[in-house]
């Protein structure tokens, strides 16, 4: 299985100063051997490993800018690293240079529950931060399901199962202290709720894959511990009739709190992975937030809409245990599926669509993926037209891979024409890169890579991704 466009990259061989330089500063935290760099060369995506020269880990900002400085001396590459758990080869070494491992910066700098922000540095996961919030009745509710650093998750402009109320990592980062290319730090904004001062640098650097700068620390909101909350699970006769209930749900201005959906395959998978007994039909698993009243009277609105759907009467998980369980076995729906084909590389791709669109691209999609070769399953957050294909691939079959990435190429396609996005969460690394200039236009492609040139002129930032090469 081939990387796009990573067969002719250029390698070099670090330059002996360079690494010289780079041991004497961090001896026994930048390590040469196999086995580390080859940890760092690979991701959850179906392409090979492709390592990088050498692997160092960082604990402050100060020494990510420092060996920033050094690799744009020597026109070296830096790849930033959190926990390794992207989907679309975000983190490969095309090129060779330096994996930069921020897992070490796992420091909370400050909770300000009076101002519901926390900042953090990026090697903080999000399940660290909330068990630190625990005690202040207030949450971080951006839930990707893997449990990855908010540094990668600011990078990568992660969404997830909250996403429909609480919006993703673009709403919900205040500020951050980035690296620049050339070692400069820079904060990009402050902790006021709403600045007109200059350009919008926070967002500029929020879903840039590390192409533009190191996320070093990360300035999020918070939110209050709902009063109440209740989670139910309601099974449809095909997968039309679910996300057209989603759809009216959504229409009709109803604050779920989440809505995510299984199809066949996929609920078939969670239950012999997570050991569980949900009816084995498409389903969609919605949560609600707020007063005990308002829970009430979302979830009879939301049954009513899904009965007229052909949904099936609710199913309850209100105590706390069974909403962890039920949730814990949907984010492990890839691990899930992955179990459906013992020893499978899995291909995973996903696509956004407006809400209007949801259900045609959901039902034209599954169309196709019955005709393929291979198993799939397809979930999604739908509540925000954003869903999931996992394809189940043979490691060893080249003409699977061909047919996965034919798929995937129709799926973007269908999304595109229908106004929607190659990607709603998974980012572009290497997989949608050959998709950027249908979504964008070659003249929006320029500016951004105006933008590259400007604050990254020789390319080190994670080389060979986000931006395609000019035809």
């Amino acid at each position: 299985m081939n990387a796009p466009g990573h067969a002719d990259a250029v390698r070099r061989p670090l330059p002996d100063v360079f690494l010289q330089a780079l041991q004497s500063r961090f001896t026994d935290r930048c390590s040469l051997a196999h086995a580390v760099r080859e940890h760092h060369g690979r991701d959850e995506s179906p392409f090979p490993p492709m390592l990088p020269d050498a692997v160092v880990f960082a604990r402050s900002t100060e020494e990510v800018a420092w060996v920033a400085r050094l690799c744009h001396e020597h026109h070296v590459p830096l790849i930033p690293y959190g926990v390794g758990s992207s989907l679309e080869g975000h983190l490969l070494a095309v090129q060779g240079g330096v994996s930069l491992d921020l897992s070490g910066m796992d420091q909370i700098v400050a909770i300000n529950p009076e101002d519901f922000t926390a900042t953090v540095q990026a090697g903080v996961t999000r399940l660290t931060l909330n068990e630190q919030l625990r005690d202040t009745g207030l949450f971080f509710p951006i839930d990707p399901g893997a449990d990855a650093s908010l540094g990668g998750m600011a990078a990568t402009r992660a969404s997830g199962t909250n996403a429909v109320r609480y919006g993703t990592m673009r709403e919900n980062v205040l500020t951050m202290k980035v690296v620049t290319a050339d070692g400069r730090v820079i904060e990009t904004a402050n902790r006021a709720k709403k600045s007109s001062a200059g350009y919008d640098l926070t967002r500029l650097f929020i879903g840039s894959e590390g192409t533009l700068g190191i996320i070093t620390e990360v300035t999020v909101r918070l939110y209050p511990q709902p009063e109440a909350i209740s989670a139910a699970i309601c099974n449809f006769p095909d997968l039309r009739s679910a996300v057209q209930s989603v759809i009216e749900v959504i229409q009709m201005g109803i604050a779920i709190a989440r809505v995510e959906f299984m199809d066949t395959g996929a609920v078939r998978a969670t239950n012999a992975y997570s050991k569980l007994t949900l009816k084995e039909s498409p389903l969609l698993l919605f949560e609600f937030h707020g007063s005990p009243t308002g829970v009430q009277e979302q979830a009879q609105i939301v049954q009513e809409i899904a009965r007229d759907n052909g949904g099936m009467d609710f199913e309850w998980a209100d105590k706390p245990e069974d909403r962890s369980r039920l949730w814990t076995a949907r984010h492990n729906a890839y691990f899930a599926g992955l179990q459906l084909r013992p020893g499978c590389r899995a291909s995973t791709t996903d696509v956004c669509v407006p809400i209007s669109a949801l259900a045609d691209c959901v039902e034209q999609t599954a169309a196709d993926m019955d005709q393929a070769s291979f198993p799939y399953t397809i979930v999604g957050h739908v509540g925000d037209g954003n869903f999931h294909v996992l394809m189940l691939l043979d490691p060893d079959d080249q003409e699977q891979w061909q047919e996965s990435e034919r798929l995937n190429r129709r799926l973007v396609q269908r999304a595109i024409q229908m106004q929607g996005t190659c990607t709603g969460e998974h980012g572009v690394g290497l997989h949608k890169m050959e998709f950027m200039l249908a979504e964008h236009g070659q003249d929006s492609l320029d500016i951004m890579s105006s933008i590259k040139q400007a604050l990254d002129p020789h390319n080190i930032l994670n080389p060979g991704k986000m931006i395609p090469p000019r035809a």
